[in-house]
């Protein structure tokens, strides 16, 4: 059992015959995941590693069942790919690329959420893993094992770090939602779904500076999880006003600070380490506790 991502999951990639679609592709197939297809319009007929490539996520998903799609399309096609997808009613599309703006981005997500029918991870994101069942995305496949620990993380590095940090405990499923300021999948979602998975027992909540998705989750943790959660916050020695990297991770006054997450987290008892493998080291405790 995981969140979204199973060993029934058939995935296309839109853009595969691009470079970075190529080499991620490749890289999902040796750590196991069912890729059935590629999506290039004009490119049909055509193989990667002996992948067919369609016109369409419609023939696509006609000729292969596939049920989740990844997308390395280029900025100024994200858009339309991901509509796409949207408009053939594929349960997941995992949006890999960067540099979306943020109007397109609100766009094909508000056309996802009136169709009801696709869920968007990304865009800006490394993906989702379900250890050793499948992959949708660029996150490293061998750096952990399978386990029942639940990740999801505004950061790409920061989830790799915790899985490399807590690999001899193994995750149920990763899941790396982006830091745009405009996402699909949020940290309540994820949380959600792993509060409803069997097979997972704790989880581990990754944050960064800006915005106030982190306070909302908190606000939603202590209402409706009661799985133990640990959580860490990217940017507690950011000087206020200065953007960070992601384009969502921006502070305004005391809003959006590191300092006001971990307050507004705490308070609902979600433990706070101040560094990666300090958080890591709680779910450690956790997880030894059983």
């Amino acid at each position: 059992m995981a969140i979204w991502l199973d060993e029934n999951s058939k995935i296309i990639v839109q853009g595969m015959t691009g470079s970075e679609g190529t080499k991620h592709t490749r890289r999902m197939v040796a750590s196991g995941a069912n890729v059935v297809g590629g999506v290039t319009p004009g490119k049909a007929g055509q193989e990667v590693d002996g992948i067919l490539v369609f016109n369409s996520v419609q023939d696509a998903m006609a000729a292969t069942g596939a049920n989740v799609t990844v997308v390395f399309v280029p900025p100024k096609f994200a858009k339309a790919a991901v509509i796409e997808a949207v408009d053939a009613q594929i349960p997941l599309a995992v949006v890999i690329t960067e540099g979306i703006p943020v109007h397109d981005t609100a766009e094909f997500f508000q056309y996802s959420q009136n169709s009801g029918k696709t869920r968007i991870i990304g865009p800006n994101c490394p993906g989702i893993i379900t250890p050793g069942v499948s992959n949708a995305g660029i996150i490293p496949s061998d750096i952990t094992k399978s386990g029942r620990i639940g990740l999801v993380s505004k950061s790409g590095t920061l989830t790799y770090q915790m899985m490399y940090e807590l690999r001899d405990f193994g995750f149920s499923t990763c899941v790396g939602i982006g830091g745009d300021p405009i996402i699909g999948t949020t940290h309540i979602d994820a949380l959600q779904a792993f509060q409803d998975d069997p097979n997972t027992d704790a989880i581990v909540m990754i944050g960064e500076i800006g915005g106030d998705a982190e306070e909302r989750a908190a606000a939603y943790i202590g209402k409706h999880i009661t799985k133990p959660v640990v959580g860490y916050v990217a940017g507690f020695t950011a000087p206020e006003g200065k953007t960070m990297g992601h384009a969502g991770a921006i502070v305004s006054g005391s809003a959006g600070t590191a300092a006001a997450k971990q307050e507004a987290l705490e308070a609902v008892g979600v433990k706070v380490g101040k560094t990666p493998s300090a958080t890591a080291q709680l779910m450690r405790e956790i997880m030894t506790k059983g």
